[in-house]
């Protein structure tokens, strides 16, 4: 694996104050979030924010919102089924079980359950919202279905703590790919990194990995933004995802 299986860490975390701005939408049977920028802003590009196993809330929205801001029609999509976790769960609570078979042991999160979702958001933003130009970004449970989903017409990708991505995955997103990754994460450690830019270099597409100090996995997400070094990492790595998108997005 280019990364490893998401564990504790993955539902840990701090709800962020603001209030969010788009509106929760149905993407065929499926919740999502969107957020729209203003017309006068618009760049003409979809972001499709694939979350973690949170899934769509407070801290999602408004990061959406923000992508909006920065003039991308941005969409997030439940990719659990209406079965996401809550934050801060348990020190003991089985996540692998979760993932294999979800919450009621009928509603699995595997990739067989979660590819045919993101294939509908993606026809959503290309069919329905008429986009020519998509970008992806995915947060730890995310990334893998970034990696995945490069064959339905993602054209530049974003992972921030990757989990679950296999080496294959990564080799196949063949497009300019940006990772944010923070100094301590067990899911995606230094050799874990390491093989990440070996495979990435080997693919001949741009590629950026950026390591913040003083953070933990799930950082851009889920931080504590009332810590300074923390914050900082937060918004630098949301800088990096849109900067990425504005010079990778558009010729």
């Amino acid at each position: 694996m280019a990364s490893n299986p998401p564990s504790y860490c993955c539902v840990q975390g701090v709800k962020h104050e603001g209030e969010p701005t788009g509106s929760m939408i149905k993407v065929d049977k499926h919740d999502a979030y969107l957020a729209t920028p203003e017309p006068s802003n618009a760049k003409n590009a979809a972001i499709l924010f694939i979350p973690d196993v949170i899934s769509i809330w407070q801290n999602s929205k408004l990061m959406a919102d923000q992508y909006a801001a920065n003039g991308y029609f941005t969409l997030i999509i439940d990719p659990f089924n209406g079965d996401p976790l809550s934050l801060n769960r348990p020190e003991g609570f089985d996540l692998m079980s979760w993932l294999t078979k979800g919450s009621t042991g009928d509603n699995p999160h595997t990739s067989e359950a979660v590819d045919p979702i993101i294939e509908k958001a993606l026809h959503y933003l290309q069919h329905d919202r008429k986009f020519e130009k998509i970008g992806a970004v995915g947060y730890c449970f995310g990334a893998k279905y970034v990696a995945r989903h490069f064959k339905n017409g993602i054209q530049a990708g974003f992972f921030a703590h990757p989990s679950f991505v296999d080496e294959d995955e990564l080799e196949g997103f063949k497009a300019p790919l940006s990772i944010a990754a923070a100094e301590t994460d067990t899911i995606f450690p230094a050799e874990k990194r390491h093989k990440s830019e070996v495979i990435l270099a080997k693919n001949g597409q741009p590629y950026q990995i950026n390591l913040y100090s003083g953070v933990v996995h799930g950082f851009s997400v889920r931080c504590d933004t009332s810590k300074k070094i923390e914050k900082f990492a937060k918004d630098q790595a949301f800088i990096q995802a849109v900067t990425w998108f504005d010079n990778w997005l558009f010729n």
